[in-house]
């Protein structure tokens, strides 16, 4: 229960202040400056720090949560209202439960730091995963409105043209450690090396499909400002557009913690590979996967304010005709390798 609360509160603690991150980097990136007002009276009356924590932003989450908390939940007339709640929740659950079996650290004492040890790990993560896309298109076919509708209906699109790719870009990976269990993967990796070194077209599958999963630039069709308003949730206010919001950040969380783990080694680092053996050694493991998850999350942030959306015939074309061919020949490049290798005396 303590991994779980841990977990649920670090999770919402970096959702709050990612959006703060995406706020400062697209600020930064377009020559801004960013939130620097937001600051409750007390802090200001901390000589220094407070002027700097409010320069920086610090206080803008806490401004968020409470202004999505006091605006009007106001539920159209004409939606399907019991789909039309359901749907936020399944937008956000989903990535949650990810987390529940991706090993964030190794130990600590004798308690190992995941909450579900499961053995077939990477399966539950797709499964699970998958359904993420449930609450989007609950969310456009609930809202009985045009726009949310589209955008409904390119989530569910969208999701099984990438999908099928995400799942076959961790074959090889899976070809070569022999496991399923994450935490094994893991280990692996802190005895032989990283496993991007092995099969770095499989990370470039995986890293595109993420972006595709969790509808952010340069896929968000499913919302496209531009074209559909706010597509699926267009039609949402208050604190279900807030889950909304959750949920889309903590599947980027979810889909980061799945690189660190695959393909760049976990909580492990060259000459930290050992299993802990202390207090200490364990929260430096801790802070190796974070520091890992958070580069992740910049690379997202930073993805989103530097490129183009794309048209929606390119997205599709991308998935089928050139992911889906290259995930299946990297497959089968490395069997081919892996059974040559066995074959030698």
């Amino acid at each position: 229960m303590l991994k779980v609360v841990g977990v649920f509160g670090a999770v919402l603690t970096m959702f709050a202040y990612a959006v703060l991150a995406e706020r400062k980097i697209s600020a930064w990136i377009q020559g801004r400056v960013g939130p620097n007002r937001t600051a409750p009276p007390l802090a200001l009356k901390i000589p220094f720090l407070g002027a700097l924590l409010q320069s920086w932003g610090i206080f803008q989450p806490m401004a968020d949560g409470l202004k999505a908390f006091l605006k009007e939940d106001f539920t159209p007339n004409y939606v399907r209202k019991a789909y039309f709640w359901l749907a936020p929740a399944i937008s956000m659950v989903p990535a949650f439960l990810v987390l529940a079996v991706v090993p964030f650290g190794s130990k600590l004492g004798n308690e190992p730091m995941v909450i579900a040890n499961l053995d077939v790990g990477i399966l539950y993560t797709f499964g699970i995963i998958s359904l993420g896309v449930y609450g989007v298109v609950l969310a456009g076919y609930a809202s009985n409105s045009k726009y949310p509708f589209l955008g409904g209906i390119r989530s569910s699109a969208q999701m099984i043209s990438y999908e099928i790719a995400m799942g076959m870009s961790v074959v090889p990976l899976f070809l070569i450690v022999g496991e399923l269990n994450l935490s094994d993967v893991i280990t692996w990796q802190a005895k032989n090396g990283w496993l991007i070194l092995y099969s770095p077209i499989s990370f470039v599958i995986f890293l595109i499909a993420a972006f595709a999963e969790t509808n952010r630039l340069p896929f968000d069709l499913p919302e496209s400002e531009t074209e559909l308003i706010g597509g699926y949730h267009t039609e949402y206010s208050s604190m279900k557009f807030a889950l909304f919001f959750m949920g889309e950040y903590a599947a980027m969380i979810a889909a980061s913690a799945m690189m660190v783990t695959l393909f760049f080694g976990g909580w492990t680092l060259p000459g930290l590979s050992e299993p802990a053996s202390s207090i200490a050694v364990g929260l430096l493991h801790i802070g190796i996967f974070v520091a890992k998850l958070l580069a992740f999350m910049v690379l997202f942030i930073w993805v989103r304010w530097m490129l183009p959306r794309f048209r929606y015939d390119q997205l599709m074309d991308l998935g089928w005709r050139r992911f889906i061919p290259l995930a299946l020949a990297n497959i089968l490049v490395t069997a081919v390798v892996l059974w040559m290798r066995s074959a030698k005396p």
